[in-house]
């Protein structure tokens, strides 16, 4: 098990982060307000779980230990593998999540793509009180945190786009959400951050 990864910050991406570790270029998916607290050419720490499947060996990375342990937590949910436990994480803090499974929130656990009243029911009835009770007030990580920073690319909507189907999006959903966050001048074209953080924070309201 990486449990966890202190390394120069090569590349950021919507989805992942190039970390240099002892000469060797690590690339760890993660939340789009994980990569946020990135920057390019600085050190950093992630707390990282290694997922293993027969043909490939994927590193999710987390800024503290909180989201790591949460992310473990939720794959051993029937149904959640570790693509919709980031998706989880991207639209609700691991605090949003304890509320909403002690409360039996389904409705906010219906704000993540690929989870209907029947999955959250699921993640209610087999989580329990296994995530712990909530801290704090908290606030949607994909609603009110940051997102990744800004890329160079001529392509950043369809990244963003990209980006936000890999999270469980339909690609439909994904670009209207995309192009009504430009048209109504909630973040500019060039600014991926801006326009990501903005889709995540209407996305999940649709679902409110």
């Amino acid at each position: 098990m990486i449990a966890l990864v202190r390394g120069e910050v090569a590349a950021i991406g919507l989805d992942h982060a190039v970390v240099v570790v002892n000469g060797v270029g690590m690339r760890v998916h993660a939340a789009p307000n994980t990569l946020a607290e990135l920057r390019h050419g600085t050190e950093c720490t992630l707390h990282t779980t290694l997922v293993v499947r027969e043909d490939s060996l994927t590193l999710f990375g987390f800024a503290d230990v909180d989201g790591r342990d949460t992310f473990e937590i939720l794959q051993t949910v029937t149904g959640v593998g570790p693509r919709l436990a980031l998706a989880m994480l991207a639209v609700h803090t691991p605090d949003d999540l304890r509320r909403a499974v002690a409360t039996e929130d389904l409705a906010a656990l219906c704000r993540v793509p690929g989870i209907g009243r029947k999955g959250a029911s699921r993640l209610v009835l087999e989580l329990g009180d296994r995530l712990g009770a909530p801290l704090g007030a908290g606030t949607a990580a994909g609603a009110g945190g940051a997102a990744a920073p800004a890329l160079t690319s001529a392509g950043i909507e369809d990244d963003v786009v990209a980006a936000l189907v890999g999270l469980g999006w339909n690609a439909k959903a994904a670009q209207d959400a995309v192009a009504g966050v430009i048209e109504r001048g909630e973040a500019t074209a060039s600014d991926a951050a801006g326009v990501l953080r903005a889709a995540l924070r209407a996305l999940a309201a649709q679902g409110r």
